[in-house]
């Protein structure tokens, strides 16, 4: 089984982006001019027409660099970017003009996508990222265009491998996007079958198990394939944080201690690890050692809630009143409503932390 095509079905059709450069139009050029006939067209979406006006202003108008940059942007909404491209490319680098080089920076890269030149929109786009990185339209051009980058990989990797354990193992993380994990868990244990030695893919299959289901069969299937990820990798932080959940959800604390603080030791910075830890040393009423790791949970990781809650805990019950406090002000300004789905299905596409 395969994930939804639809996953693939990018379609970049005729530009949208048009309508950005309206603001531009009314300030540029006398009455009558040929720019703002050309112009003119342009908005009405008249692009052939635009192209011959804005030709004749290139030659005879005072504004020239605007009449061909809004000539290039006529031509790509006319559909005509192998025209259009090479205007584009000239215009993007325009320095005197940084919104005419966003503009036709962006319709470049819709441009390239159109004619099939993914690989050479790319760098286009990251170009206009770093000149513009809070611009929304910028932002959402290269989105679109990285999502149809992988679509079309993803295309040719099922075309051209398809008995690849990849597959299975690219089919079961797309899987897990749409929430289907017994289909994700299905696939990552045929990638496993073909590849027994692949790192990761044991690791994934139990993350994709508890994901479907916490029930006691669940827990202990999980805890073996995050074990036999460790016998893969013995100093996968990741794997042994697991066992430790599993075993605490178990109700077995003292067994999950020493998996929490390998994982730890393995990444110092495993904010969930120290986490842990300094939960069960708030328990344990070893609190210079809970507070010393929970200051480092909120350094790392500023707006996590159980962090805060834990470390004022534990400066209470050490007598440390005006820091515990302070905590207790900061937890309660971290209180919210939950962030939406869109976060949500991030935080369920998170990795495994980086190696150290």
């Amino acid at each position: 089984m395969t994930p939804d095509t639809k996953m693939w079905r990018t379609h970049f059709c005729a530009p949208r982006l048009w309508v950005l450069v309206l603001a531009l139009a009314a300030p540029l050029c006398a009455a009558d001019s040929f720019t703002e006939q050309g112009i003119a067209a342009f908005q009405q979406g008249r692009y052939n027409e635009a192209v011959r006006l804005l030709q004749q202003a290139y030659k005879t108008d005072e504004h020239k660099e605007h009449a061909r940059a809004f000539m290039a942007l006529s031509l790509a909404g006319a559909g005509r970017c192998p025209e259009a491209i090479p205007e584009l490319t000239a215009l993007s680098g325009l320095a005197d003009y940084p919104e005419l080089a966003r503009l036709t920076g962006l319709a470049l890269v819709q441009c390239l996508v159109a004619q099939g030149d993914t690989d050479k929109a790319v760098p286009v786009a990251a170009q206009l990222e770093a000149k513009y990185p809070a611009d929304a339209d910028v932002l959402y051009q290269a989105a679109r265009l990285h999502m149809k980058a992988f679509n079309d990989v993803t295309r040719r990797m099922f075309e051209q491998t398809p008995a690849s354990y990849r597959v299975n193992q690219l089919s079961a993380e797309i899987f897990e996007t749409q929430n289907r994990f017994a289909e994700a868990a299905a696939e990552y244990r045929k990638a496993i079958q073909k590849n027994s030695r692949a790192l990761d893919l044991h690791f994934r299959l139990g993350r994709a198990i508890l994901l479907e289901s916490h029930e006691p069969e669940a827990l202990a299937a999980a805890r073996k394939e995050f074990e036999a990820e460790l016998a893969l990798n013995h100093d996968d932080a990741a794997a042994e944080f697991q066992i430790g959940q599993i075993l605490n959800a178990s109700a077995k604390p003292d067994e999950a201690l020493p998996h929490f603080q390998r994982a730890l030791d393995l990444s110092p910075d495993f904010v969930e690890a120290a986490l842990a830890v300094g939960k069960m040393r708030v328990q344990a009423k070893q609190y210079a050692d809970a507070i010393r790791l929970l200051e480092h949970v909120v350094a790392l990781d500023p707006r996590n809630e159980a962090a805060h809650y834990s470390l004022m805990l534990a400066y209470r019950n050490s007598g440390q009143m005006d820091k515990a406090k302070t905590e207790q002000q900061e937890y309660e300004k971290l209180q919210s409503p939950p962030e939406g789905e869109f976060t949500d299905f991030l935080k369920r596409l998170g990795e495994k932390p980086p190696a150290k």
